[in-house]
């Protein structure tokens, strides 16, 4: 009986630093990156920004299509404000070229990344596209989830990446650090 209990709490254990990844008020690791034209980068390099936005997304989940056109605007509305939007792709079947292109296409202004492994998607507990993770200059996670509360833009009552950012920006506490994000399920190479 003891043995199948420390089983079961060492399951626990092993489950929510896998399958939850990081929780908010978590410093996260200085994570190596590639974009998809191959540049090397750092969550360091960003250490000056007010906030650094990772965003997960697809280049074949229609909703995460649906969400291109809101994260362009925003990341064009905070540029100037000190917020660093960085995407990451962690789909394995996706290419750095589908995803250079789906980029371009998209006219996104902010860096692409191919997590080519899966490992960033895993560390930080993502699990589908979009979802968003909000992160301090010193790499302190404030915010996880959704952007906004609908996939259909004209229905959204409440936009809870902006609110997040608006309370950074502010030096406010983060009132709601995690949301459920809803999309496709990232397929991450494993």
């Amino acid at each position: 009986m003891k043995l199948m209990r420390l089983f079961l709490i060492v399951s626990i254990a092993f489950l929510s630093t896998t399958v939850l990844g990081a929780e908010p008020g978590q410093k996260i690791a200085d994570l190596a990156l590639q974009d998809v034209t191959g540049k090397s980068h750092k969550l360091s390099d960003y250490a000056s920004s007010k906030a650094i936005v990772l965003v997960f997304l697809s280049t074949r989940c229609p909703v995460s299509n649906a969400y291109d056109g809101r994260v362009q605007k925003l990341a064009a509305s905070y540029a100037g404000k000190g917020v660093t939007v960085i995407a990451i792709n962690s789909d394995r079947r996706e290419t750095p070229d589908e995803i250079r292109k789906h980029a371009s296409k998209a006219g996104f202004s902010f860096t692409v990344i191919k997590d080519k492994d899966g490992s960033v998607a895993r560390k930080l507990g993502a699990t589908v596209t979009p979802e968003a993770f909000v992160l301090a200059g010193d790499r302190t996670l404030l915010y996880k989830g959704r952007i906004d509360d609908s996939q259909r833009e004209n229905h959204v009552k409440r936009k809870d990446l902006a609110r997040t950012l608006d309370q950074v920006l502010a030096g406010k506490a983060v009132t709601d650090a995690k949301t459920k994000a809803f999309g496709c399920r990232i397929k991450a190479a494993r």
